[in-house]
């Protein structure tokens, strides 16, 4: 299949704007999520289940792949991501507030580097319209794969109004999240990074946190893990910070990490707004990995994202001291069963 992609589908998806092209991508990994017995079927012939479950964070993960958020951005197609071979995947970026994202164009491919620029500024049809739909699937209980659900700030709200922002979107979706991502790290909403600061984000996550125990006492149930997405371009001593804060909060994982603001030199005269994502991410995206499980000894479960594109550099990933592995660009330039490809590398290791 990922010949037959590489050689037929990928070159007319490219003669589309990428984001075109990433539409009519959704829309059809959409109708093939609204088929629970095709969708059972090619689950039978691509679900790859490792030798033994992964279990992080009170979950157990049938493999160590996953979609990364940014894909699936409204719940569309999530129930299909089990039939090509994935044992996760992130909804979102979802915001309390609907919002149309930046001003097209707003993604761009650069195919010599495996890369993309995106600027697409958390589009989405905001938490509580993807709540509907999580809520309308009667499937999700038995549902096969785990399901995040990846939540950011909404673009009009202030900085000084973050924590109570995400807490609407939290508790409009926490019945339909098996984790949390807490996103404070997309180049593309102005100022969102400043929620990386040791202040503000202190205050998002005890938030979050107090209202995810409250729930967890009330119900009788666990608390429902929470993790932080964090931006490649920190330093190690803003990720220690991080890491302190973490920690203290008891978040139960890290995604390392987002896209990047810098360009490689072969990348100098693409687009100098958004954020690049794809190969040239994966170094920089592998010492981060690496510097965390050292400086946490392990204890801190990381998701590694960014460059991951075959099964060396998955297993690259994974060996640095990631426990799982998300992939997004290297869909658009690999095709959709390349979950597959990788979980099956993975679990022979």
């Amino acid at each position: 299949m990922g010949l037959v992609y590489e050689k037929l589908i990928r070159p007319a998806l490219f003669r589309l704007d990428p984001e075109e092209a990433h539409n009519l991508a959704v829309k059809g990994l959409s109708l093939l999520s609204r088929s629970h017995i095709l969708c059972r079927l090619m689950a039978r012939d691509n679900q790859v289940n490792a030798i033994q479950p992964i279990e992080l964070f009170g979950l157990r993960f049938p493999n160590r792949v996953g979609i990364a958020a940014g894909m699936d951005k409204n719940a569309q197609f999530w129930r299909a991501v089990g039939a090509l071979g994935f044992g996760h995947i992130e909804i979102g970026t979802v915001t309390h507030q609907a919002q149309d994202g930046q001003p097209k164009p707003r993604m761009f491919r650069y195919p010599q580097e495996t890369a993309l620029i995106n600027r697409m500024g958390f589009n989405n049809q905001g938490a509580a319209r993807i709540a509907e739909k999580l809520k309308a699937d009667s499937r999700q209980a038995n549902r096969p794969i785990v399901l995040g659900i990846n939540i950011g700030k909404s673009k009009l709200i202030p900085l000084r109004d973050a924590a109570q922002d995400y807490l609407g979107s939290f508790h409009l979706l926490v019945d339909y999240a098996d984790y949390f991502v807490i996103n404070v790290s997309s180049p593309n909403t102005p100022q969102l990074r400043m929620l990386q600061a040791v202040e503000p984000l202190c205050e998002l996550l005890k938030a979050l946190q107090t209202a995810n125990h409250k729930r967890a006492e009330k119900l009788g149930t666990s608390p429902v893990p929470l993790l932080v997405k964090i931006a490649p371009d920190l330093n190690f001593h803003q990720v220690d910070e991080i890491l302190s804060i973490a920690q203290d909060a008891q978040l139960s994982g890290i995604v390392v990490a987002n896209t990047t603001v810098e360009r490689p030199e072969s990348l100098l005269n693409g687009e100098r707004t958004g954020g690049l994502s794809g190969h040239p991410l994966f170094s920089k995206n592998l010492n981060l990995v690496r510097y965390i499980y050292r400086a946490t000894r392990g204890r801190l479960p990381i998701i590694g994202v960014g460059g991951i594109e075959d099964a060396l550099s998955a297993g690259t990933m994974i060996d640095a001291g990631a426990s799982l592995v998300q992939v997004y660009t290297a869909l658009v330039y690999k095709g959709p069963f390349l979950g597959k490809t990788l979980a099956l590398a993975l679990a022979a290791r």
